[in-house]
């Protein structure tokens, strides 16, 4: 691809489905923060984005079901009966029937009229095209709607990038609706977008890139851990490029600036980065993360503190 073909693809005024990756934030005395949680939930749906619990950021992979369960029902509690969300299918390191195990997560997820998204599986690695295909068809059939989630394994070593051929078999399941694109490289997700306007293109493209957020102007619409430290931010700056407003350049680069520190090496630690962010924001009661997750260094509050000032969430000092 040359430059040429990202120009060319660029897409003044679109409207933007946007989708918040929620942070799980704690007490100080390391509890789950259930009302910081609920809160936040609320702020997200009413600044204009979607919510998705059990991802990353909420720490999915190292919840149990019973923490998962709860998850769920606290996010349907805080937003109501009719607000959708999203919610993760993460069956990573669970015995059993794949297909059966990836249909019992959704059929909870769905029990909360949520849409599923299934997180990738290690045994899946090696398979055939063809294999690989049938499997995801036996996982998805007759649920209303569910999402694909293409990561790379340089984010988890269950995660996959997925071959063109297998790009177009996903797009042929009726059940999904779209799909996570988690690699970093705008070249491929480009490749994504120009698979599915020339393919299905109903099938909606969501950019995981927190490093090239501007995705957006070329035909993505994104699912971001980043988008849950300023959800209102975000919604603002796709009010501004759908607009046409020149304003948008200025925004989106303030938030590609915390994007860029935030998620700088080891990237998880960008659960601890948003949780000191929140918190110096008023917003979670306290800058604490799931015990095993990776944490940032003593001085993350003053990084933290710039960006939040650039970015207008709290008072220059």
């Amino acid at each position: 691809m040359h430059i040429e073909d990202f120009i060319h693809r660029i897409q003044p005024r679109r409207t933007i489905r946007g989708v918040a990756a929620a942070l799980l934030p704690f007490e100080p005395d390391g509890r789950i923060a259930m009302e910081a949680f609920q809160n936040h939930l609320l702020a997200t749906h009413q600044a204009g984005l979607m919510n998705a619990v059990n991802m990353d950021t909420g720490y999915v992979n190292y919840l149990t079901d019973a923490e998962k369960q709860q998850v769920l029902k606290w996010t349907r509690e805080a937003l109501g009966s009719a607000v959708p969300f999203i919610a993760g299918a993460y069956v990573e390191g669970t015995a059993g029937d794949i297909v059966s195990l990836y249909r019992r997560e959704m059929d909870r997820i769905a029990g909360y009229n949520a849409t599923p998204i299934l997180f990738p599986s290690s045994r899946f690695h090696g398979l055939s095209v063809r294999e690989k295909l049938a499997r995801y068809r036996d996982i998805c059939r007759g649920f209303p709607a569910a999402l694909a989630f293409e990561l790379s394994p340089l984010f988890a070593p269950n995660g996959e990038l997925f071959d063109d051929d297998t790009i177009r078999g996903l797009m042929d399941i009726p059940e999904l609706k779209g799909m996570k694109h988690s690699s970093l490289d705008r070249v491929l997700e480009l490749r994504r977008i120009e698979a599915r306007d020339s393919h299905r293109p109903d099938f909606r493209i969501y950019t995981g890139n927190d490093l090239g957020i501007n995705m957006i102007e070329y035909g993505s619409d994104y699912l971001l851990g980043l988008a849950t430290f300023v959800p209102e931010k975000f919604a603002e700056r796709d009010r501004l490029w759908r607009d046409g407003n020149a304003r948008y350049y200025a925004i989106s680069d303030a938030l590609q600036h915390l994007g860029n520190v935030a998620f700088r090496s080891p990237v998880p630690a960008y659960k601890h980065s948003a949780a000191v962010f929140l918190h110096l924001c008023g917003r979670v009661p306290s800058p604490r993360t799931h015990p095993d997750n990776p944490q940032r260094p003593n001085w993350e509050a003053g990084v933290m503190r710039d960006c939040a000032v650039r970015l207008g969430m709290v008072p220059n000092p």
